[in-house]
Order: C-alpha cells, then structure tokens, then sequence
C-alpha cells in the first residue's frame, strides 16, 4: 500500500514537472522562433504533428519533442503572419508613394528642361502671344537711292590733268568747299587756262575804259561801246570763275556741299575737259525706297502704305514707320525695265543704309485684325517643317508644329499652332532647340 502511494507521489511530481518544463520550452522557444521569422528565415521540421492539448498523454520523450514540433508549426503561423504584415505594410508604402508620385507634375520626354540660369545666360526671351494687327504682304526687291536735292555733283572748271588732294576715298566726310582734286594746265599746248583768262580780262577792260571817256565826246558810237562793255563783262566772268580757286600748281576743285563722297569718277593723272563729272558728294538725310512691283500686283498698288526692307551687308529689317517714311508715288504704268511697276518710298537715313543698295521688299497692303504673329527669330525650320518653343513651366519647354502664313520680314503669320495667351520663346530659340538635339540637359520629374 505505501509502495503505491509512494509510487502515485512520484507520478504527480513527474507530471508537474513535465508540465512547468513544456510551459517552460514553449515560451522559450516562441521567443526563439520570434527572432527567426522576423529575420525572415524559415524552418523545416521532421517529427511528429499533433493538436495543442494532446501532450499529456504521451511519455516524456514523446511529449519534449511533441511540444518543440508544435511550437515550431504555431509560430511558424505566427511568422508567417507577421511576414505578410510587414509585406502588406511595405506594399501599402509602395503603394501611397505611387500615388503621391501620380498626383505630382511629371514632364514628359518630349519636353525640354532649361534651367532658368542657362536660359538667361543663352539669351532666352519669352513672350505671352496676343493677337495683333497685321498686314497682307507683297514681296518683291528694290533700291535705295539718294534722294533729290541731297546729292551734288563736283565738274571740272577748267581742263587739265588730275591730282588728288591727299587720300581721297569714296564714303569720306567732306565738308563745303574742301579741296578735293587739283587741275593743272602747266606744260600743255594750249597754256594756263587761268593766264588765258585773265590776259583776255585785262585786255577787255583796257578796251571798255577807253570807249567809255570817247562816247561823251562822240568819237566812238554808243553801239560800239556797248559792245566793248560786253566783251569786258564777259571777260571778268570768266577770269574771276577760273581764278577763285587758282594756285601755282594748278586749278582746285572743291566739295560743293558738306556730306560724304559718294562716288569717284576719275582717277590720278585723267586729262578732263571743262564740265566733265569729277565726283559726287551726299549728304544721306533723306533717302528714296524704290520698289519693282509686278504688274499681277497691280490692282492692289492703292492699298500699300508703307513697307519693310532688308539689306544684303547686316540682313537687318528696317521699317520706314520707325524711320519717319512715306508713300511718295507708284506708277500708272510698267516701266522700261520690263513688267514692273515702280512704287516710290522716302524715309530718313540714320547712317546705316547705304545709297545704291539693292533691297528685299516687304509692301505692307490691308490690315487684318486680330491676328497671331510672331517675330521671325522665334521660328525654328525642320526638313521643311516650322517650329516654335512653347514655355509650360519656368525652366520646361514644348516644341510645338506651326502653320505659316503672311511674312513682313519682322514677323510672320501663324495659322495655327499657336493660340492667344500662350507663352512662346520669342529669343533663343535656338538655344533651346540645341538643348533638345544635343540632349545637353537630360530630362527628369519636377517635385511641386
């Protein structure tokens, strides 16, 4: 009887002692397996599975490694759900980065960025387009000549042989009664124009002032005095013409007014006679646009008001509204240098145009209202096709396709592409066309 309760004791420490060691195990080994799962490790177990609450009814041996299994298989459970935790949590960041990134402002890659500061560096102007009034256009070419009463002609007074004084050029500023050119006689068969002169002055005077103290007395008729007063006047009008600008070596000949020369039609050592051209002088204030208009454009000759022009040396575009001009006359009728017809324009010359120049001509007809133009420095050219830069951003750009229309030779027509309030680099534009060829700027995202 003591044998079996003695016996009975020790099975019941046994199980209490079997069931604070699994407790024991089973906390342990949670928190082994804890930090496993959580460093993402997975385990593979061999043994055998059974439901919680089923260790008590295997021995000891049984029951340890019972228990480690099933610890092993519920948190595996456990880790597993913490792993899809930690999973939907980065999926959930992923995915509220995504859409934040959706609802900012991305540029696309057929956007061009340009940093304000390289903008600026490169000269990039922007314009915000409004429409404008613009003018039908009738292009053809032109001269510019000096206009009357702006140019005068130097001629010889006397015959003679040429020499110049000093350096003389074409486009040097003289002023009024500066000498230009020296005639001189000396050695030739015919003698000093100047001597000849004044001896044939001298000589009609004698002659006046003897018939003058004879006709009181009658001696000589009145008809034969008159005729000596003649020959004397005529005499002193030569000598003093020929002597005003006489010297020892010879016969000057000076700019008649003050303005530049224009042209030089002789050259050193010319033998010239009496009134042969010598030179021309200009004074380029006021100049005369001349205009060869085809006689298709006939019809339309009473609509022009003014024009544009272009010279070939600076390929500047002038336009006669800045420089005070205006329609003097256009023709009834073609003119003799073939199916023409001439339109006549005067305008100041502020020194940059030069006279005798052969112009492109932009005839400004009817204007037109309300229209989209841009300046012809913001058009860029493609294999035939016209593009202008459209800023979207403060250092983002978009070429867009555009539609030509009328040109001035300032500004050109566009017909679309372009709409009112847009802003178009008006400046640079080339500069940013580079930026886009070259790919010098990589594209990327704006975070607003």
């Amino acid at each position: 009887m003591k044998k079996i309760i003695f016996m009975g004791a020790i099975g019941l420490f046994l199980l209490g002692s079997c069931t604070g060691k699994t407790a024991h195990n089973h906390e342990a080994h949670n928190h082994e397996t804890e930090e496993h799962s959580h460093e993402g490790h997975e385990h593979s177990h061999e043994g055998h599975t059974h439901e919680h609450g089923e260790a008590c009814t295997h021995d000891h041996e049984h029951e340890g490694h019972n228990h480690e299994g099933h610890d092993h298989d519920a948190h595996s459970h456990e880790g597993h759900t913490h792993a899809e935790e930690a999973h939907n949590h980065d999926a959930h960041d992923h995915d509220a980065h995504a859409g934040h990134n959706h609802g900012e402002e991305a540029h696309g890659s057929d956007e061009i960025v340009l940093p304000v500061a390289k903008a600026k560096a490169a000269g990039v102007k922007v314009s915000t387009v409004q429409p404008t009034v613009f003018h039908q256009v009738i292009k053809t070419s032109g001269q510019v000549m000096a206009a009357q009463g702006d140019e005068s002609m130097a001629v010889a007074t006397v015959s003679g042989v040429v020499s110049f004084r000093g350096k003389v050029v074409e486009g040097m500023s003289v002023s009024k009664g500066t000498p230009v050119i020296m005639l001189s006689s000396q050695n030739m068969a015919e003698g000093d124009p100047v001597q000849k002169a004044r001896i044939a002055y001298e000589t009609a005077q004698k002659e006046y002032e003897r018939m003058k103290a004879l006709v009181a007395s009658k001696i000589v008729s009145q008809k034969e005095f008159i005729r000596a007063e003649e020959a004397y006047e005529n005499a002193r009008i030569s000598y003093e013409a020929v002597a005003k600008n006489h010297s020892n070596n010879g016969q000057s000949v000076t700019a008649p007014i003050a303005g530049y020369i224009k042209t030089l039609l002789v050259k050193e050592g010319d033998y010239v006679n009496v009134g042969q051209p010598l030179f021309s002088v200009t004074q380029n204030r006021k100049l005369f646009l001349k205009a060869d208009v085809s006689e298709k454009y006939y019809a339309y000759l009473h609509t022009i008001g003014s024009a544009n022009f272009c010279t070939p040396y600076n390929n500047k575009v002038y336009q006669l509204k800045e420089l005070n001009g205006r329609l003097l006359s256009y023709g009834k009728s073609a003119g003799s240098n073939g199916f023409y017809v001439p339109v006549t324009f005067e305008f100041d010359n502020k020194g940059e145009v030069i006279p005798g120049s052969y112009v492109e001509v932009y005839l400004l007809s009817t204007p037109l209202n309300d229209v989209i133009a841009l300046p012809r420095t913001a058009i860029t050219e493609e294999q035939g096709s016209f593009f202008v830069y459209q800023q979207l951003d403060a250092e983002c750009y978009k070429k867009q396709l555009v539609t030509l229309g009328a040109d001035n030779g300032a500004s050109v027509q566009i017909l679309s592409g372009v709409h009112a309030g847009d802003k178009i680099v008006t400046q640079g534009a080339y500069q940013v066309k580079l930026a886009s060829a070259t790919n010098a700027i990589p594209a990327h995202s704006h975070e607003h």
